[in-house]
């Protein structure tokens, strides 16, 4: 339950009298209610900001900072930037549950903001070395891992409840677009301005949207009180450790699995882009942003399509996991760069469109009380591949080609969908479940 919005009298004193809340609903979410939408713009902002200096800062370090050992290096910072959200969620999650969202979102903005800046004021002044770059990595994915959950947590405080499902999902859709965005702008911008004119922009762009979350108004939500000794039919169901969830769930525990593996392959993609341009390709900023656009593109139409992809989620993923292994693959053999492009775009979409159908899948097969601390481990489990994948696949580009790291990705990821197709026949609940999908 939401109680009513807190009292805006200019805004109130601006609608007439006689428009009434089903003809406000006529109008788009963004222009109706502009809470949201300065939020929203924020969120865009800040995701097209850590990502554009994480590509932007990936491809400085192969092409211009480190003369040897850019695999390692290169792998070494896209591990330092995803560590935060994983090893700091608990820490996160405290920090929702107590503090309130507009201030954790503007304050994670700000010093984002401020970390930017003073990152670009170091490379105007020269002289800027690899740990400092690093250090602004961490931190700027340390602040995107206090925004991220406290923005979708906040979505009740921005909307009405009839449209927190519609908020919701534009709201996830934008995620991906930001970070198509910024991944386009990062290895173009480090080619034209260097580190300073990319700090400098993620600086504006992070500012910009401290900005927007302080000007917007938050929602006070109502919190239905418990009452254990008067009500007992009130209390909430006490949250269970995930480890009992998932022994009750052993298609669910296998299938993460599955993912975890898979994730250790499919990941390494953002470290083998940068690598594969400049020795293989030969190419400038403007090869990566293509290379991570086509990615990224093939994800967003894989996101849209994946619940048509016909039969059991189990099958349709090892299809799909099959397919990106030879996608992944094929630019070991083919150093074309329209081939190269194309088989990013498949393996995007591929990519896309399993985790639509598995997202949905758990939905149905994991109990209603147990999603929320569900699906915050299961980020958490999943996202440990990543620093993983980043550094082996690093130090590893130090020794061996581009073309035969592509062939290691594909290799890799054939055990993992092969092992999702056995979970289909062998696990009942998973048939059952995805019953209704057909």
């Amino acid at each position: 339950m939401t109680a009513a919005p807190l009292a805006d009298t200019a805004e109130t004193e601006k609608q007439p009298a006689s428009r009434t809340g089903a003809e406000r609903r006529r109008a788009p979410l963004m222009l109706r209610n502009r809470a949201f939408g300065a939020v929203w713009l924020g969120q865009v902002l800040t995701q097209a900001a850590v990502r554009m200096f994480q590509v932007g800062v990936s491809w400085w370090i192969v092409a211009y900072a480190v003369p040897e050992a850019r695999g390692l290096a290169s792998g070494l910072f896209m591990a330092v930037c995803t560590l935060p959200a994983v090893a700091l969620a608990p820490v996160v999650a405290g920090a929702v549950a107590r503090c309130a969202h507009r201030s954790v979102l503007r304050t994670a903005a700000a010093v984002a903001g401020v970390a930017s800046a003073a990152l670009a004021l170091w490379a105007y002044g020269g002289g800027l070395p690899l740990t400092t770059v690093y250090a602004a990595g961490l931190a700027l994915a340390t602040c995107q891992a206090f925004f991220d959950p406290c923005l979708t947590t906040s979505v009740p405080e921005l909307v009405d409840d009839a449209d927190i499902e519609t908020a919701t999902g534009f709201e996830l859709s934008t995620q991906s677009l930001a970070g198509l965005v910024g991944a386009l702008l990062g290895a173009l911008t480090v080619d034209r301005a260097g580190v300073a004119g990319l700090s400098a922009g993620c600086a504006a762009a992070y500012l910009g949207a401290a900005v927007l979350v302080a000007s917007a108004r938050f929602r006070t939500v109502a919190v239905d009180a418990v009452d254990g000794t008067d009500d007992a039919d009130t209390a909430a169901p006490p949250r269970r450790p995930l480890r009992r969830i998932l022994a009750e769930l052993p298609s669910v525990r296998r299938i993460l699995i599955c993912f975890t593996a898979a994730n250790l392959f499919t990941a390494a993609v953002f470290v083998v882009i940068p690598l594969y341009t400049r020795s293989v390709l030969l190419g400038g900023g403007g090869t990566v942003a293509l290379l991570e656009a086509s990615l990224g593109t093939g994800a967003l139409v894989g996101a849209f399509t994946g619940t048509r992809v016909p039969g059991r989620p189990t099958v349709a993923g090892a299809w799909c996991l099959g397919l990106m292994a030879l996608a992944l693959a094929l630019p070991g053999l083919f150093t074309e760069r329209p081939v190269v492009a194309g088989c990013l775009a498949v393996a995007g979409w591929c990519a896309g469109a399993v985790s639509v159908r598995f997202v949905a899948l758990f939905q149905r097969m994991v109990p209603t009380a147990d999603k929320p601390g569900f699906f915050a481990v299961m980020q958490a489990v999943l996202g440990a591949s990543l620093p993983v994948a980043s550094l082996v696949f690093g130090s590893a580009g130090d020794h061996l080609s581009p073309q035969t790291l592509c062939l290691a990705q594909g290799i890799g990821l054939l055990p993992a969908a092969c092992a999702l197709a056995l979970l289909g026949s062998r696990t009942p609940e998973v048939a059952e479940s995805a019953g209704g999908e057909r």
